[in-house]
């Protein structure tokens, strides 16, 4: 069969890698991919907002399945198009794409039906925000509605750093902001708890704790993540349990009551306090860099789940994990996630001695005659399965090292809170 790959970040490379592993894959075309798929894959540089182009291409290519990596096409409908002329797409449809598009939609949700999260409110006007913090407890999270990257959540310490929160959203840093999102700061550790669903049977798929800051001990800006580790040490069977109950199935439900179903990775990202789960938030695929970190565990062939899902079988699926411990570091450009150069090369990136369960996927990267070079914030995901999450980061940073890239920088204590405490 022919898949074809939407996406161009570390997420999708690691797609790419697993799906060419499969024997029932012939040809993968990616849109528009980046250095490390080309090496696998035909990169595809098209307008991603361009849905008739798009469908064009894949119906001249014979291309079978779609994979949808990135929330901003399934937000903007590019499911219901493509099946709309029959092409077989993973991922959800645009009324569940709503778990990610609108923060709000999420929330009412929870409301509606009891999921536990934090108390929050809505306003449409600076001025409604402003009088509402000045009777706040702090710290408290201000957020910006729709897709923000990963960026548009605020954690605000006091009242001066909620202004100007609130002013940076209505200001259009985030895009046009009609509604913000107020919530109570919620103290605990945070997980992030996976599901495949193909509309009436999910599973589970793993657990995994992401580093949105920049900086090492969770200290500044947030960013699209600057590494994971797979499973979380958090999850046990009776949190588990409770994340079905609480969150997962009366989300699933709630979907239905709106007419519609979930089909593809739902990632439920949580805050867990004295071992109950608290929804953040959702996102509607695989997280990056989890999945990275999540997908070198999976025993079964990728695609095969992948087929499943997207022709209503998954329940002839078995999933089968590998005990061992997968941890990633991302590498980026320095100055990220504000200013930074692109176009740098990275020159040693061939000569580095992969050995056996070491992975590194491409995220901002494009290749200039037949060279490597940087194209965004969050550049390449190095990622290592083993027995501990200690000896995973030691081989990643001596891989990192040994790469002597000079414009990149990365957080050195990916897992601390299990490695370290």
């Amino acid at each position: 069969m022919k898949v074809g790959i939407i996406g161009s970040g570390g997420r999708e490379h690691a797609l790419c890698y697993f799906i060419k592993k499969s024997d029932k894959v012939d040809k993968i075309y990616c849109f528009p991919g980046n250095a490390g798929t080309s090496k696998i894959a035909e990169n595809i540089h098209t307008d991603l907002n361009n849905f008739e182009e798009l469908k064009n291409i894949i119906i001249e290519k014979k291309i079978d399945y779609l994979i949808v990596g990135p929330e901003k096409p399934l937000v903007d409908g590019i499911v219901d198009f493509f099946e709309k002329h029959k092409i077989k797409t993973f991922g959800p449809n645009k009324i569940a794409a709503e778990l990610e598009g609108s923060k709000i939609f999420t929330k009412k949700l929870c409301q509606k039906y009891k999921i536990p999260t934090a108390d929050f409110g809505v306003f449409n006007k600076s001025a409604d925000a402003f009088k509402f913090i000045e009777s706040s407890n702090f710290p408290l999270v201000v957020k910006a509605d729709g897709l923000a990257a990963g960026k548009g959540v605020y954690i605000c310490e006091d009242k001066n750093m909620a202004y100007q929160a609130i002013l940076e959203v209505f200001g259009g840093k985030f895009g046009l902001a009609k509604e913000i999102l107020i919530e109570e700061f919620l103290d605990g550790e945070e997980m992030s708890y996976f599901i495949i669903s193909d509309g009436k049977t999910y599973k589970k798929f793993q657990t995994a704790q992401d580093h949105k800051r920049v900086f090492e001990g969770d200290k500044g800006k947030n960013t699209g993540g600057m590494g994971a580790y797979s499973p979380s040490k958090l999850i046990n069977e009776e949190l588990d349990r409770k994340i079905i109950s609480k969150i997962i199935e009366p989300t699933l439900k709630g979907l239905m009551d709106f007419k519609t179903n979930f089909k593809g990775f739902l990632y439920a990202g949580l805050m867990i306090k004295n071992n109950e789960p608290y929804l953040i938030e959702y996102n509607v695929r695989m997280g990056d860099p989890e999945c990275q970190t999540i997908l070198p565990r999976l025993k079964n062939d990728i695609m095969e789940v992948l087929e499943s899902s997207i022709n209503g079988k998954l329940e002839n699926i078995n999933l089968s994990w590998h005990e061992s411990k997968s941890l990633s570091i991302v590498l980026c450009s320095k100055g990220y996630p504000d200013k930074f150069k692109n176009e740098i090369e990275i020159k040693n990136l061939d000569n580095l001695d992969l050995k056996d369960k070491e992975f590194i996927f491409h995220a901002g990267t494009k290749m200039i005659k037949d060279k490597t070079f940087s194209s965004g914030g969050r550049v390449l995901n190095f990622v290592k399965q083993s027995e501990s999450y200690k000896k995973s980061r030691e081989d990643i940073i001596s891989l990192i090292n040994n790469l002597k890239w000079e414009n990149g920088f990365y957080r050195k204590d990916i897992g601390f809170k299990a490695i370290d405490k």
